[in-house]
Parts: C-alpha cells; sequence; structure tokens
C-alpha cells in the first residue's frame, strides 16, 4: 500500500524497481513484443519481476511503449497463475501481493533507456531510497545480485552503481572506462565507441542502482548527443563523476546471469540456459530425471520428490506431479495435468488439463484431455477422450478402479463411474454413463448382459443391450 506523501516532502527512504520492457524485439520477428517471448512456461518478463520482488522492494514499475494491453494481460495473467509462488526459477515468491506486485508505466515516445528510466519519475513522486534498474530481457538475473547490488551501492553512498561483467566476445555491449585507481568514470555504447576501446573487455550488464531523488536531476540533465539520438542510461555515470557525485560498480563473475536476448541465436542461449537450471534444481530436490539432456520441463512445473521422469519427456505449463509418479518416456504432458502419487503415464501418451489419480496408469499411445482419473484405474493403449467438438472443450470423468480396454473412445462429455470397463475398441458417446462395475463395449459401446440381468434396457440412453 502507497502512503501520501505530501506536496515537496520526501517519504522514508526505502527499496523500489523499474523494469524496462518498451523493446520491440524487431530482430525476433513477429508482432509480439519482446518481453513476452515464451520462455518455459512464461513470458520473458515473469523472471526478472519475479527477481525484483525477491529482494521484497516497495515497488515494482514496469516501462513499456505502444504494447501496453498486451504485457497488462500477461502479467495480470503470471501474476494471479503463480499466487501460491514456488522454488523454481521465474516463480513467485510466495506472499507476493499480486494488486500491486507491478505497474505499468508508459514511455511514449522511446527515447532511449535514461528516458525510460525518467517515465517512472512520476509514478516515484515523493519517494527517496534506492531504486534498481533492470532490462526485461534479461530472464537469468537472480534476486542475489540484486541484493549485492543494492548492498554494495548504499555501502559505497553513491548517486549511481552499476553491475559489469567480463566477456570474451563483448561485440554489441557498452564498454566500461576506468582510471588507473579502477574507479570507473563512464560507460561508452558500442555504437559510439572508438576501437581503442571496442578493445575492453568489461561491459556494462544492464542492471543500476540509482539514489533517489538525486538521481532525478541528473537523468533530466542527460543530452541526446549520441549515433542514436537517445537519452542513454549509460551517460548517467559521467554526469555523476561530472557533479562530483561518487559512483559504484559491482564486477559479476558469472556472466550466464546478465544474458539478455536481442535475436533468435540470443533467445536460443538463453533458453538452453534457463532449462539447465531448472532441471538442476528438480535433480537437487530429488526427482530423477533419467536423462536430462532429453528432458524438457518448464520453470511453472511443481514435481516431488521421487518422482521419475523417463527420457524424451516433456511437461509444460501449471503441472503437478506427485511423489512416485512415473512420466516418459516420450511422454507429453502440458498445462493442467495433475499426477497424484504413484501415478504412470507412459510412451507415446499426451495429458492437458487432466488429473490422473493416485496409483493409475496410461502407459502407452493414449490422449487424455479435460479428463479426471481416479484412483488405482488402468487406461488401455490407444485410448482418446474426444475433448473437443470444434467449438467447445468437455469433460470426461472416470472412477476408481476402472478398466479402460485398448482402442477405446470416450467422446465427453461421459462419465465411466467406479469399477466401470469398456471393451477394446469400444467407441462411447457424449452424455453416457457407463455405470459402476458394468461394461460396455462396441460401437457403438453398450452395456454388455451378463447372465441373470432382468432388466433387457441397458443404462445407456435407451439405445438396448450389445
Amino acid at each position: 500500500m502507497q502512503v501520501a506523501v505530501e506536496p515537496g516532502a520526501m517519504s522514508p527512504p526505502t527499496l523500489n524497481a523499474v523494469i524496462l520492457a518498451a523493446g520491440e524485439g524487431k530482430r525476433l520477428g513477429g508482432s509480439r513484443p519482446k518481453v513476452l517471448t515464451p520462455l518455459w512456461g512464461l513470458p520473458a518478463l515473469a523472471y526478472p519481476v519475479a527477481a525484483a520482488l525477491g529482494v521484497e522492494p516497495g515497488r515494482v514499475l514496469v516501462v513499456v511503449g505502444r504494447h501496453r494491453e498486451a504485457i497488462a494481460t500477461a502479467l495480470s495473467a503470471t501474476l494471479a497463475a503463480d499466487a501460491g509462488g514456488g522454488s523454481g526459477p521465474g516463480r513467485l515468491p510466495a506472499g507476493a501481493c499480486l494488486d500491486t506486485a507491478a505497474d505499468l508505466v508508459t514511455q511514449d515516445p522511446p527515447l532511449g533507456t535514461g528516458h525510460a528510466v525518467l517515465c517512472a519519475r512520476e509514478a516515484l513522486a515523493g519517494v527517496s531510497g534506492t531504486l534498481l534498474v533492470i532490462n526485461g530481457d534479461t530472464p537469468l538475473v537472480p534476486s542475489e545480485l540484486l541484493a549485492d547490488l543494492v548492498a554494495e551501492h548504499e555501502r559505497k553512498g553513491a548517486v549511481v552503481s552499476v553491475v559489469s561483467m567480463h566477456l570474451e566476445d563483448p561485440a554489441g555491449y557498452g564498454r566500461m572506462l576506468r582510471d588507473a585507481q579502477g574507479e570507473l568514470q563512464a560507460i561508452t555504447e558500442a555504437a559510439d565507441a572508438s576501437p581503442e576501446v571496442l578493445e575492453i573487455t568489461e561491459v556494462n550488464a544492464g542492471v543500476w542502482a540509482l539514489s533517489l531523488p538525486e538521481a532525478w536531476d541528473l537523468l533530466t540533465g542527460l543530452g541526446r548527443d549520441n549515433s542514436q539520438g537517445e537519452v542513454y542510461l549509460t551517460d548517467l555515470v559521467a554526469a555523476a563523476r561530472a557533479a562530483d557525485r561518487p559512483v559504484g560498480s559491482l564486477v559479476w563473475g558469472d556472466p550466464e546471469d546478465l544474458l539478455g536476448f536481442n535475436d533468435h541465436l540470443d533467445l536460443a542461449l538463453a533458453r538452453a540456459v534457463l532449462r539447465e537450471r531448472i532441471l538442476a534444481g528438480h535433480l537437487a530436490r530429488g526427482v530423477e530425471l533419467v536423462d536430462p539432456e532429453t528432458t524438457y520441463i518448464d520453470a511453472t512445473v511443481d514435481i516431488a520428490p521421487g518422482a521419475r521422469v523417463l527420457p524424451c519427456t516433456m511437461i509444460e505449463g501449471r503441472s503437478r506431479i506427485g511423489a512416485g509418479c512415473e512420466a516418459g518416456p516420450f511422454a507429453h504432458l502440458r498445462d493442467g495435468t495433475v499426477l497424484e502419487p504413484g501415478a504412470e503415464i507412459g510412451n507415446f501418451t499426451e495429458t492437458k488439463q487432466t488429473t490422473v489419480g493416485a496409483g493409475s496408469k496410461a502407459k502407452h499411445l493414449t490422449y487424455l484431455g479435460d479428463t479426471v482419473i481416479g484412483a488405482g484405474t488402468n487406461i488401455g493403449a490407444g485410448t482418446i477422450t474426444a475433448n473437443y467438438d470444434g467449438k467447445h472443450k468437455h469433460r470426461t470423468t472416470i472412477g476408481d478402479g476402472a478398466f479402460i480396454g485398448s482402442g477405446t473412445v470416450i467422446v465427453a462429455p461421459a462419465e465411466v463411474a467406479d469399477g466401470g470397463v469398456t471393451g477394446a475398441g469400444a467407441v462411447v458417446r457424449r452424455h453416457s454413463r457407463v455405470g459402476s462395475h458394468e461394461t460396455w463395449v462396441g460401437v457403438p459401446a453398450r452395456r454388455l448382459r451378463k447372465a441373470g440381468d432382468r432388466d433387457p434396457q441397458a443404462r445407456d440412453g435407451g439405445d438396448g443391450d450389445a
């Protein structure tokens, strides 16, 4: 909650964050803004937002351009879906306040990174303290880096501090210019650098800490005399030195944490590193990944210790895998899949918005969409729950201890009660109900009469027994 401040007065010092997300991402192609590029179940922007929330700022402001509406929609959906928090990369801290976790500020027209930060000035009127500035296309930045930067910035009493890194190939990055004593004097963008400056391997990583309100005056004084005709945030270092104000820097030892992306080559590298970190997290928590090199798991997936994932398996979206479960090989668990403890999904089986009960199995060549399966049920090879009628999705319910014969098609909406059985190749029509411990066979499927049955009418909508 924001505290009202009298005009001209300063609030007690606080930590706040600004995330720069106005980039168009033209080199990625398409019409989607760069920060909404999907990365393992989340838009790229969700990762720096989560990192910022990890240091518990008073506010997180996201500076956007002409894609404000699309970013607002995507960010709201991400925050709502992650309300419970989680331990994977990009997951929000438990207890994050969703209605105020991130506010949007519009940069129009786009006049550079320095101008983007200035666009947040009105939203932060009366605020003093430290302002973190993070590029929205840095999905690997950890909260620990942000915490270390804030600590170094405040220890030195700097008006501006910046994170740097050393790269073997620094092409495209702004270079850090230091004096003989090692103090940072300026940052030169690659497009404006001389051949001698381009030999420097220490580069600007795009993460900043600014002291408010002092930094506002320095930002306001920055010009646009450069090759891009923009207000460079990097010029803030030289401006602070010219004003005889202290400048801080933090050299970060792991460049992977600061990978950004401007094209598909950059994106592929960032995606690969993030995937490795997601898998490493699951391994560390006691999940058995038989072949991590062929396993793909979104950052939004929860897997309990003791679960086993076999090779060539993909688990997507907000799926949850319980203890003792097995998935794969060659399985595709899509968004909304829940495997209760001991459930098994086998080769060439796909699930979506489906719950598989404890100890139930679907081991071969099966599609389960919008399905709820009870405990101890066997789903035979080649089973399909036909959930889509061309306009709407429909639910299939299969009870405890059921047995679904190989090649069964269940046309939703439909139900198989506890202990229900379908014969191989049965086609259970929509709105049918296979009763408890009944056996249905045929095309269309009808209840199989047993010796001693007195009722000649099947409970299948009046079509009679097989």
